[in-house]
C-alpha cells in the first residue's frame, strides 16, 4: 500500500485508546477507527508500559480482531459430543437454554456442582466471581497455581502484602529466577538492558542459556526442580557470612535467630550435588546480591510450576529479601499494598455472598489450604485489618484443578455435573492432558465462551463468541492486587453476536433470578466508572478518564510498612511464619526433593534417566493461543524441544529430527533443537502446541495430546505443592529417542 492510500485510508478516522490482550502486560494500542470499524492498529507512545513498542503478537491485533477463524455466533451442539457439530442460535436461546440446565443442576446436585475455568487475563473476573457467588459455587479456578498466585501467596503470608513492584531504576543488583523477559517480555527486557549499561548488576537462575542469561554478571544453570535447595544455601551464606541487615531485621522481622539455625546445615557444598552447580557459584552468586544492595529478585513462573518443591522454594526464596533488607526501600521490591483510593477487584466480587457451607465445600480445601478459603479467609482478614482491603479471591482462592477435572470423572468427593471456561484451552494448559480429556468427555454440560474453535471449546455444548480487547474496556492493576491502574477504552462494539464476558455473567445471572439490584451496572463503561469515580479526576465517564487520563499511579511511598505496618499476626515480617504454621506447614522452609528425582527413585531414574523441563512460552506464541495465525505459524511452524548437543549425539540425535520425550506418563514428539545452550542432563520442551489446521474433531482434536508438553506432566497430589496444590511441570524424569517409523505404530 502507498503513502497516499494509507493516508486516504486514515484520513477522519479517530484514535481510540485500547490495549493489547496477549499477555499480562496488557501493552497500550491506538486503535484508528472509521466508520465504526477498526483500520489501524498501532503501539502507544504515551503508554507506560510499552512506549509505543509492540511485538510481533501485539503487532496482530488487527488481523486478530476480524480472523476468519474467529468464532462470531452462539453455536449448539447437534449429534455426538466432539463429532464437530454445531447449529448457530440466537444469543437469547443459549442463554436461556444456559440457564435452564445451570438451574436444574443446582436443584439435583446442589450448586457447588458447577464449576468454571478462565483463561490469562483475558477476561473480566471479578465478574465471573460475582456470578459464582451469587449462585453459591466456591468452584472457579484458572491456571493461576501455575503462574504467580502462590509466589503472591506465600509472600503475603509472611510479610503481608506481595512486593511484586522491583524499583529497578535504583536497584543495583537484580536475581531473574526462572524468568526469561528475553523471550517472554519485550517491554520489561529493555528496562533492564538500560538499567545494566547503568552498573546493575544481574544474576540469571535457570537451566538453559537463555537470551536474559546471555546479558548476565552470573547464570546459575541449576537442576530443574532444585531452587529450594539454592535458596537456603544462598541463606546460609548471607546469614552465616554476616551479610544481612541488621537493623531491618531488628525493626522489621521476627525469628532471625530461629531461622539461622535453622540454615545453618544447608552450606554450599550441601547444596551443589543438588543443584549441580559448584560451590564456589553458590557463594559468589549469593554474595552478590547481599552485597550490591538495594536489589530485587524479580518473579518467574518456575518454582510455581514445580510441584512438591514448589512451594517450600517460594518460601525460602522470599527470606532472601528480608534478611537483606530488599523491601519496601527506594531500589528494593515494593510492596505497595491493594489500591486505597479506587474500588478494587474483590469489592466487586460480593464474596459476602457465598455460604460459609458452601465455602467449605471447594475443591481441594481439604489438601491444599492456602489457595483455598481456609488459607485465603486467614490472610484476607489479617490485610483487611492493616490495609483495609483484601486480595482478589477470583486468583488468590479458587478450587484445585485436577481435583475439578477428578471430580467430574468419579464423582469424589462429589459430582461436579457444569463446566463454563472462558478463553481458555484447557486440553492443552492443564496439567495431565489425558486426565482433562476424560473430564470433558464425561461433564454432563459444558459451555465454552472463546474466539476461537480450539481442541477444548470442540467438547462443548454450547460454544459462546468472545468480544476481544479491541471490543472491551480494560482495567489493569495486576490481578487486582495493585494500588496502581492503567485504563484502555472499546474502540469499537462487538463485532458479529460477540459479547464481553462481563455481559454474559450479568444476563445469565439476570436470567437465573439473581436481580437487577446485584448488576446495577448495564455495562462495563459503567461498572469501571463506578470503580474510578473515587479517584477525583474531573471526569463524567469512564472513556473521558480513559482519553485524558488514561492511567493512575498513586505518588510512591518508600517505607510505607512505616505507617501501615505487615499486615501478619505479629506485625512484623515473619522469617517464621505463624500463619503458615497454623494452616499446618513448617513455619520455615525446609529441603524437599524434586518431584521425580534419581535418589528417590534410583529404578525410575534409569529408564528415564533425562531431567525434563516443560511449559517454557516461546515467541510468537501465548499458552495455546496463535497458532492458526499463519503470519505467526510462519516464524515457528513446528514444535522443538532443546537438548544438549553432546547428549543428542549419544542418542543419535540431530538437529531437525523429530523425537519422542517420554514419562512414565505418556510421551509426545517435537523437532529436536541441539544446542550446548541447556546442561546435558536437562530436556526443555515447547509449551502450547496444537494444530488448528486438523480441527478441533474427535478423534484428532487438533492433534492435542501429539505435541503437548502436558501429556508429560505430573498432577497427582503426592507431586503437588503442599501449600497449594501446584501441579508438577518441571523437575520430572523423562527419556529422549529418535522417531521412527517402528516406534511410531500405536500411536501415543
Amino acid at each position: 500500500m502507498g503513502e497516499g492510500s494509507k493516508v486516504s485510508l486514515l484520513e477522519g478516522a479517530e484514535i481510540k485508546k485500547s490495549a493489547c490482550y496477549f499477555c499480562h502486560n496488557n501493552c497500550g494500542l491506538n486503535a484508528y477507527v472509521k466508520n465504526g470499524k477498526v483500520v489501524k492498529v498501532e503501539g502507544d507512545d504515551n503508554y507506560p508500559i510499552n512506549n509505543g513498542g509492540l511485538c510481533s503478537r501485539g503487532n496482530m491485533n488487527f488481523k486478530f480482531h476480524d480472523h476468519p477463524d474467529r468464532i462470531n455466533y452462539p453455536l449448539k451442539r447437534v449429534g455426538k459430543r466432539g463429532d464437530g457439530n454445531y447449529e448457530r442460535i440466537t444469543w437469547d436461546q443459549a442463554l436461556d437454554e444456559i440457564a435452564g440446565k445451570l438451574t436444574r443442576i443446582k436443584s439435583e446436585f446442589g450448586a457447588e456442582a458447577l464449576a468454571t475455568a478462565g483463561g490469562t487475563l483475558r477476561t473480566d473476573d471479578w465478574a465471573r466471581r460475582r456470578f459464582m457467588n451469587l449462585y453459591g459455587s466456591p468452584n472457579g479456578f484458572h491456571n493461576a497455581h501455575l503462574c504467580w498466585i502462590p509466589t503472591f501467596m506465600i509472600e503475603t503470608a509472611i510479610y503481608g502484602w506481595c512486593p511484586f513492584e522491583p524499583d529497578l531504576a535504583n536497584s543495583r543488583c537484580a536475581v531473574m529466577w526462572g524468568h526469561n523477559p528475553g523471550a517472554s517480555a519485550m517491554p520489561e527486557m529493555r528496562h533492564f538492558s538500560d538499567f545494566q549499561k547503568k552498573g546493575m548488576k544481574l544474576i540469571v537462575v535457570d537451566p538453559r542459556y537463555t537470551e536474559t542469561a546471555s546479558k548476565a554478571d552470573i547464570w546459575l544453570p541449576l537442576r530443574p526442580g532444585s531452587d529450594i535447595a539454592l535458596a537456603l544455601a544462598w541463606l546460609n551464606v548471607i546469614i552465616w557470612e554476616g551479610l544481612y541487615n541488621q537493623e531491618f531485621l531488628d525493626n522489621c522481622c521476627t525469628g532471625f535467630d530461629e531461622l539461622a539455625q535453622h540454615v545453618a546445615e544447608y552450606t554450599p557444598e550441601w547444596a551443589a550435588s543438588k543443584t549441580w552447580l559448584d560451590p564456589e557459584q553458590i557463594r559468589e552468586s549469593a554474595r552478590m546480591y547481599a552485597t550490591n544492595t538495594p536489589g530485587n529478585i524479580v518473579w518467574g513462573v518456575a518454582l510455581d510450576q514445580s510441584g512438591k518443591s514448589g512451594g517450600v522454594a517460594t518460601h525460602a526464596r522470599a527470606l532472601l529479601r528480608a534478611v537483606t533488607g530488599n523491601i519496601d526501600a527506594p531500589g528494593s521490591d515494593l510492596m505497595g499494598g491493594p489500591a486505597q483510593d479506587f474500588i478494587t477487584d474483590e469489592e466487586m466480587e460480593a464474596n459476602d455472598l457465598l455460604p460459609e457451607e458452601q465455602k467449605l465445600k471447594q475443591l481441594g480445601a481439604d489438601k491444599f489450604p492456602l489457595l483455598t478459603w481456609p488459607g485465603y479467609g486467614k490472610i484476607a482478614a489479617i490485610t483487611k485489618q492493616v490495609w483495609g482491603k483484601a486480595p482478589t479471591a477470583e486468583w488468590m482462592c479458587e478450587a484445585h484443578p485436577p481435583t475439578v477435572w477428578e471430580a467430574i470423572t468419579t464423582g469424589k468427593p462429589y459430582p461436579v455435573k457444569g463446566l463454563i471456561s472462558l478463553a481458555t484451552n484447557p486440553l492443552n494448559s492443564y496439567g495431565d492432558s489425558k486426565k482433562v480429556l476424560a473430564a470433558l468427555r464425561a461433564v454432563d454440560f459444558h459451555v465454552s465462551v472463546e474466539y476461537w474453535m480450539t481442541p477444548s471449546a470442540g467438547l462443548a455444548d454450547y460454544i459462546l463468541p468472545a468480544a476481544s480487547a479491541l471490543e472491551r474496556p480494560i482495567i489493569t492493576s495486576t490481578y487486582g492486587c495493585a494500588d496502581f491502574l492503567l485504563a484502555s477504552q472499546r474502540a469499537v462494539q462487538p463485532m458479529y453476536e460477540r459479547h464481553d464476558d462481563f455481559t454474559f455473567w450479568r444476563e445469565l445471572s439476570l436470567r437465573m433470578g439473581h436481580g437487577k439490584e446485584n448488576w446495577p451496572w448495564k455495562n462495563l463503561e459503567e461498572a469501571n466508572f463506578y470503580r474510578i469515580q473515587s479517584l477525583g479526576y474531573e471526569v463524567n465517564s469512564y472513556d473521558e478518564f480513559v482519553e485524558k487520563q488514561r492511567f493512575h499511579f498513586p505518588e510512591r511511598e518508600y517505607y510505607k510498612y512505616g505507617s501501615v505496618g505487615f499486615a501478619t499476626p505479629s506485625g512484623k515480617i515473619e522469617l517464621a511464619s505463624s500463619t503458615l504454621a497454623d494452616l499446618g506447614f513448617s513455619a520455615m522452609p525446609t529441603y524437599q526433593t524434586p518431584v521425580e528425582n534419581e535418589d528417590d527413585d534410583p529404578e525410575l531414574a534409569k529408564e528415564f534417566p533425562l531431567v525434563l523441563t516443560t511449559g517454557g512460552g516461546v515467541m510468537p506464541f501465548h499458552h495455546s493461543e496463535f497458532f492458526n495465525i499463519k503470519e505467526l505459524r510462519f516464524l515457528r511452524p513446528e514444535p522443538h524441544m532443546l537438548i544438549n548437543n553432546e547428549t543428542a549425539a549419544e542418542l543419535g540425535i540431530e538437529k531437525e529430527d523429530w523425537v519422542w520425550i517420554e514419562t512414565k506418563r505418556g510421551r509426545i514428539k517435537q523437532k529436536a533443537d541441539v544446542s550446548p545452550a541447556i546442561h546435558p542432563r536437562v530436556i526443555f520442551t515447547e509449551r502450547g502446541w496444537w494444530y488448528p489446521e486438523r480441527g478441533a474433531k474427535d478423534p484428532d482434536l487438533g492433534g492435542v495430546l501429539e505435541s503437548n508438553c502436558n501429556v508429560l506432566t505430573s498432577t497427582e497430589d503426592k507431586d503437588c505443592d503442599q501449600y497449594g496444590g501446584s501441579w508438577a511441570n518441571r523437575g520430572l524424569l523423562c527419556k529422549v529417542y529418535k522417531v521412527t517409523e517402528a516406534n511410531t505404530k500405536g500411536g501415543l
